[in-house]
């Protein structure tokens, strides 16, 4: 079975949450700058990505529209329940990815993306002191899956690189 790749993606810089929820809360200019400079790093870095699973929340759909051209993309869903969700949630719902599915990219929120990292990575190193302390907007952890995605779990990926806007 070939080694699958895992990249959690933390949405670009956001407004403050002002009149309006930290749902509809949208991509601040510097934001959408950051997301210029990730998405070509993404497409570099990975290549065509099969699924990427998407936060209903708007900045994470937005960072999702502007890293999408950059990218060579097969499907990608919008799941509300990844706005909510812990690193655990995260495992279960990547758990059920298709198994044909070599590169799936999760385009979510702090601290489950870091978490989820954390959680997965099976090394003490440099990247996991670095994601111990959470990630940046519009950074990426990039996470190589060598079992079957329904067998995710603790200590399962290794956490191969963290990309960051401008970097």
């Amino acid at each position: 079975m070939s080694t699958r790749t895992l990249i959690l993606l933390r949405h670009a810089k956001a407004e403050p949450e002002g009149d309006h929820g930290d749902a509809d809360r949208p991509l601040a200019a510097r934001g959408r700058r950051q997301c210029g400079l990730i998405g070509p790093q993404l497409a570099g870095a990975v290549g065509a990505v099969d699924l990427v699973l998407v936060s209903s929340a708007l900045r994470t759909t937005q960072t999702y529209e502007l890293i999408a051209p950059d990218l060579e993309v097969r499907a990608h869903e919008t799941r509300a329940e990844i706005y909510d969700a812990g690193p655990r949630d995260l495992l279960s719902l990547l758990r059920e990815v298709d198994p044909e599915a070599g590169t799936v990219l999760v385009v979510g929120h702090e601290p489950t993306m870091s978490g989820t990292a954390s959680l997965l990575h099976d090394a003490r190193d440099d990247l996991a002191k670095q994601v111990s302390l959470g990630i940046s907007t519009a950074s990426a952890c990039v996470l190589d899956v060598p079992g079957a995605w329904a067998e995710l779990d603790r200590s399962t990926a290794h956490l191969r690189q963290i990309l960051r806007p401008g970097e």
